[in-house]
């Protein structure tokens, strides 16, 4: 009786798991091989998906940036003539002068990075934090956002589930994003299209049927400045117009996402990056401006349950034919492509997070990448962070906006600065005409951000800084624990080399091994570098098995994570690391008379190439016990086990379901 139930609980296990991972393959896709030929020209995007997946953000903020900005005037419309230029010039401004950071870090330079190399890492540090709560509010804006536009055209008893699809849409665009970054932006395209033509042509039709008023327009700007000076005084009418502008900030928020996002970009990446720099920069300068325009020729004012985009367009085409369709079809694609801008927060928050966690500012977990070689963690806790958001804001735009602006402009700030001190001190070829782009954009930039700060702050931009401020501290915490943990692993591997032989510390060429007994005792162990670690797992092993092991085996995966996926140059220098560290733990058990052999791979998840390779050296080594060794902290805290990977454990269990002895060996620091 026992053989049969153990064989039906297997039966169980194995069918769970099978339907467990059809449903996964149905939900993700097929996974990827990162050692498969051309993977990384499969997975690039050309300037125009670029300019979709990078460039939605700022495209979409079209949606609720103008409207913040023209609502912010407080009805004193006839100023908003002012506003649209001010947009307008902000947008080719900041766009130029990113173009010049995509040239100087053509490998990827959003503002962590820039700050980073060009002021110091802890500035760098604060960026990174600034564009983690920006990512997030990019994402919990958009789609919110988009509920407003698809509920605008819905009936009113409708109106009280917009949270609840706002909620259903950010699940959709986490698995969405889990499935790969190309597979992400492909069914968008058409969606991107329909905003850019409808938004294109209603401002059009604005300006051609209303061509005659321009003229008189500003004059019109003219006598309503006047007005407000006399009725506000200079300082105020200049403060409203502030206001407005900065009501209006979320315009600019994507523009960063293109240079941030070049690690996805085709080949020349820099080519391709400029060339979506000037897509974005000119469609977003087009539609901003024009929906502004459009909104002051019009006359349009606020309408309860309606977005301003929503009431331009009714009454731009409200006596045309088909104009009740065409302005569903217009709201529709607005709604939609709130959803396309906010793949910008998944695309490049999950990578500002990768990094930081590879520079040791966060939990190196952000770093791995999935079997659809995306950075699983970083999707995930964008998305969670962003339902929370929504929970609790209830989607409220106009509240998230408030939120929204003071990171953009202080990630904006710290880039500029930093490529202002670069070509001062570098004085390169034509570096007075980069060195004015970066400094007007720093003043600009700058600027903007002390007027935010000011402006905001008593409306909710507290907020914003607080949480950043938080997230600042708890990244000084994560280095300042990760350098101690480093100290301690260099006095290890300083103890553990100084026990080598001189044959291998000197790299004499390896002795002649052994000939290999298969029916013996093998010691298998799994290392992950020529270490202290490894070392300290070793000599444990020959210590606690005296003479009882004929034959040594390693094996080592090199991970490749979100450093090392940059291209086939990296991957090959990781596995040339790979081989080196192997042969000197092979080289070591050949000085001491023992036969070794090495199995190694390169992969994204450790546990299934242990796996994989531990039924290898299984098949040709039958009597095997498995090593590995695990760090053990004077106090295991929940932050202990959110910093440090327990992959020894996942490794135990996944081997201990195929039969094979593990044992775990404690190794305390």
């Amino acid at each position: 009786m026992v053989p049969r139930k153990v064989g039906k609980i297997d039966k169980i296990g194995y069918e769970d798991g099978y339907l467990r991972s059809k449903l996964l393959r149905l939900l993700l896709g097929r996974s990827r091989n990162p050692m498969e030929p051309g993977i990384f020209h499969k997975l690039s995007l050309v300037a125009f998906l670029a300019w979709i997946g990078l460039g939605a953000d700022g495209i979409s903020s079209s949606c609720y940036g103008p409207q913040e900005a023209y609502l912010g005037l407080q009805g004193h419309y006839s100023l908003a003539f002012i506003l649209a230029v001010l947009t307008a010039v902000t947008v080719f401004v900041i766009s130029a002068s990113y173009k010049q950071i995509i040239e100087t870090f053509p490998s990827g330079g959003g503002s962590y990075l820039v700050a980073s190399k060009l002021l110091s890492p802890t500035v760098g540090m604060v960026a990174g934090c600034a564009l983690i709560i920006d990512y997030v509010l990019t994402i919990t804006v958009s789609v919110a956002s988009g509920a407003d536009a698809v509920f605008s055209f819905l009936p009113a008893s409708l109106y009280r589930f917009k949270l609840e699809a706002a909620l259903f849409i950010l699940v959709f665009l986490i698995i969405l994003n889990l499935r790969g970054v190309k597979e992400s932006i492909k069914p968008l395209v058409p969606i991107f299209l329909v905003f850019i033509v409808t938004h294109g042509a209603v401002i059009l039709i604005a300006l051609a049927h209303h061509l005659t008023e321009l003229s008189p327009l500003l004059a019109k700007t003219g006598k309503e400045l006047k007005l407000t000076v006399n009725q506000l005084g200079l300082s105020g009418a200049l403060f409203l117009i502030l206001h407005a502008y900065s009501m209006g900030g979320g315009t600019y928020t994507g523009i960063e996402a293109v240079s941030n996002g070049i690690p996805y970009l085709r080949e020349p990446k820099v080519e391709t990056g400029k060339k979506t720099m000037t897509y974005m920069a000119v469609s977003l300068a087009f539609i901003a401006f024009g929906l502004i325009i459009s909104y002051l020729l019009l006359d349009v004012e606020p309408e309860a349950g309606k977005t301003l985009n929503a009431v331009l367009f009714n009454r731009a085409l409200a006596n045309s034919w088909g104009g009740r369709y065409f302005v569903i079809t217009a709201l529709i694609s607005e709604a939609l492509i709130l959803i396309v801008a906010a793949q910008t927060g998944f695309l490049d928050g999950p990578r500002v997070l990768a990094n930081m966690a590879l520079d040791g500012w966060m939990p190196s977990r952000f770093s791995l990448l999935s079997d659809h070689l995306v950075t699983k963690n970083g999707i995930f806790l964008m998305g969670f962070a962003a339902i929370l958001l929504m929970f609790t804001t209830g989607g409220r735009v106009r509240y998230l906006v408030v939120l929204y602006s003071i990171n953009v402009f202080l990630t904006f700030t710290l880039s500029q600065l930093g490529m202002v001190m670069h070509w001062w001190k570098v004085r390169g070829t034509r570096w007075r005409h980069k060195l004015l782009i970066n400094g007007i954009g720093f003043g600009l930039t700058f600027f903007i951000l002390i007027t935010v700060v000011i402006v905001k702050f008593n409306e909710g931009g507290w907020v914003t800084l607080l949480v950043t401020g938080l997230l600042i501290l708890f990244s000084l915490y994560i280095k300042s624990h990760y350098r101690q943990t480093a100290k301690l692993l260099a006095r290890l591997d300083h103890l553990m080399l100084a026990a080598l032989p001189k044959e291998v510390k000197d790299n004499i060429p390896k002795s002649k091994d052994k000939a290999p007994s298969l029916r013996k005792n093998t010691a298998v162990l799994l290392v992950n570098g020529f270490s202290g670690i490894g070392l300290h797992t070793l000599f444990t092993v020959l210590r606690l098995f005296p003479g009882h092991f004929t034959n040594f085996v390693f094996i080592q995966i090199g991970v490749i994570d979100a450093g090392r996926f940059k291209g086939r140059e990296e991957i090959e220098a990781l596995n040339r690391k790979v081989q080196e560290d192997l042969n000197k733990y092979e080289k070591l058990m050949h000085t001491h008379g023992y036969h070794a052999e090495v199995f190694y791979s390169l992969g994204t998840d450790v546990v299934h190439e242990v796996e994989k390779l531990a039924l290898k050296v299984k098949e040709k080594y039958p009597v095997n016990v498995f090593f590995t060794g695990q760090l053990v902290f004077p106090r295991e805290t929940f932050m202990t086990r959110l910093l440090h990977n327990y992959t020894a454990f996942a490794v135990q269990k996944r081997l201990y379901h195929k039969g094979l002895p593990v044992l775990i060996l404690p190794i305390k620091v």
